[in-house]
């Protein structure tokens, strides 16, 4: 069985923020706190250590008391250039993905995620939700064992960018969720004022 010991944590917050207006999406603020420092509160207990995926506003990053990883590919091309980060810098067999902006993830999403992985034999688990009777994948909370990191470089080298995409070339498993209200995310600042 994979433990927390076996897991890092991967906050994203590399994004453009565009539906936001190009903001730095991870200092948003969702009660006063910044969205990606909740993320990271919210996975400690969950995981052996934290990294946050970030291009700007390294310092203040750095501040939330995690390493901070730029992306490599040039014109940060999404979610799985900071997955590729994380894969390269963690320290343990696997690495669990979150979004930045959605600070009310389950409790439990680590262990699901691992339990999953462990009785399927699979190299990926992602979280999904049930939704108007349709099974809707969470391809950004990810579970990923650590050695397919140079097959997802060679994927985003050979222009990928879809997080399902690259699941697919690998053994994944769908974790079912039924709070789909965990999931729900921040994408313009009308959905932060929501969550608020």
């Amino acid at each position: 069985m994979i433990g927390r010991a076996d897991i890092t944590g991967l906050v994203l917050a590399g994004g453009r923020g565009q539906r936001m207006g190009g903001v730095d999406k991870g200092l948003q603020l969702l009660r006063g706190t910044p969205l990606a420092l909740v993320a990271l509160e919210r996975l400690r207990p969950q995981v052996a250590g934290l990294m946050v995926s970030a291009n700007r506003h390294l310092d203040t990053y750095r501040g939330f008391g995690a390493p901070v990883l730029m992306d490599e590919a040039p014109d940060h091309p999404g979610p799985l250039a900071g997955m590729l980060a994380g894969l390269r810098h963690a320290s343990t067999a696997w690495l669990l993905t979150v979004p930045c902006d959605t600070p009310a993830f389950p409790p439990d999403l680590a262990d699901r995620l691992a339990r999953a992985v462990t009785e399927q034999g699979a190299d990926v688990a992602m979280a999904a939700t049930l939704e108007a009777g349709r099974v809707q994948p969470q391809p950004v909370f990810c579970l990923v064992r650590r050695t397919l990191e140079a097959d997802l470089a060679a994927f985003i080298a050979e222009g990928g960018a879809s997080p399902r995409a690259w699941a697919a070339r690998h053994r994944t498993t769908l974790v079912p969720f039924d709070d789909a209200g965990a999931f729900a995310n921040a994408n313009t600042l009308a959905d932060l004022q929501r969550l608020q």
